[in-house]
């Protein structure tokens, strides 16, 4: 077993309606608009459904896992949505931002903190990032292309702008 099947984190492939807002969020207009949207609108369904929900969930069919990372200024924990790619047993995620050219905060926060904690749909563990060689992130964003194709276009879209960050999350046991 490891943190994927300990999780029962997977994607489905997905209805028609699914797979039509997958292609929309891959699109630079899709990405730039669910990079200022999204957030809240998940943040809103949560609320609403008590946690049973989130916005990728409802509009796209992905999987959403919960990272709370440590702010590398402030300390404080940050909780932040995440699409997660299933990736050898574990979990991989990818700092695209959505093709954006800033880097995600929690990515940030993952390089100066590895420790941190994932939840879905209840269950939570405690992991540790580490950064993904170069043959795991190419690995890697083949097997996300598969259930989201935008990860594909993100990739394309950032180019040489910045490095796009990737790790593996491994299970943090006790000692």
């Amino acid at each position: 077993m490891g943190l994927a099947a300990d999780l029962d984190y997977r994607h489905t492939s997905g209805n028609p309606v699914h797979r039509a807002m997958r292609w929309v969020g891959g699109t630079r207009a899709g990405g730039w608009f669910f990079s200022r949207t999204l957030r809240h609108m998940d943040n809103a369904i949560e609320r609403v459904t008590h946690g049973r929900q989130s916005a990728p969930w409802l509009l796209s069919g992905l999987a959403v896992l919960d990272l709370t990372t440590t702010g590398r200024k402030s300390g404080q924990r940050r909780t932040s949505h995440l699409i997660a790619t299933p990736y050898d047993g574990t979990l991989a995620l990818l700092g695209t931002n959505f093709g954006q050219e800033s880097t995600p905060a929690w990515a940030l926060n993952l390089e100066a903190e590895p420790r941190a904690t994932v939840s879905y749909r209840g269950t939570s563990r405690d992991v540790i990032a580490r950064p993904a060689t170069a043959a795991e992130a190419d690995e890697i964003f083949a097997l996300a292309g598969e259930f989201y194709m935008g990860y594909r276009n993100y990739r394309e879209r950032i180019g040489n702008l910045r490095r796009i960050r990737v790790f593996v999350l491994e299970p943090l046991t006790a000692a």
